[in-house]
């Protein structure tokens, strides 16, 4: 379903917003939804997992149209880590894809980074960049705070 631009903003009032919408869009392989979350500027970027920068609305939009040939992503973002500093956030998602195998259903992971400006038509996407990921990936590595409160 195709909304319009000014409904779509009043759905993008936060980073999480616009975040789901993007997942959503990659689960029903709906471009045109998908195509809502990006900023209006030259250098918006994506990386798919293994492939290269693409950079501008233009090649983003055929890239996800190739990927969406093979139909709609069974993708689920696990584990967010959000920072948010002023007109920016930055999330960084453990991403679980299930993929049908010889051995049936399975799960293949990536892990993403999405970054999120505040615009005047709402939060939007600038960088989606997507590495091959593991199932050790699934266990983090967090450093401890070094200062006692």
């Amino acid at each position: 379903m195709h909304r319009p631009k000014a409904q779509a903003a009043a759905l993008l009032s936060s980073p999480e917003d616009t975040e789901q919408q993007f997942y959503e869009a990659l689960q029903g392989a709906d471009l045109d939804r998908l195509m809502e979350v990006w900023a209006d500027e030259d250098e918006v970027s994506c990386v798919h997992p293994g492939g290269p920068r693409v950079v501008g609305l233009g090649a983003i939009r055929a890239a996800f149209e190739a990927v969406f040939q093979q139909g709609a992503i069974a993708v689920h973002p696990e584990r967010v880590r959000r920072m948010v500093s002023g007109d920016t956030a930055i999330h960084q998602v453990l991403e679980r894809v299930l993929v049908q195998g010889a051995e049936g259903q399975q799960s293949a992971w990536v892990i993403s980074t999405n970054v999120y400006l505040k615009t005047a038509m709402g939060w939007r996407m600038v960088v989606h960049h997507a590495s091959p990921g593991t199932a050790h990936d699934i266990q983090e590595v967090v450093e401890e705070p070094a200062t006692l409160h």
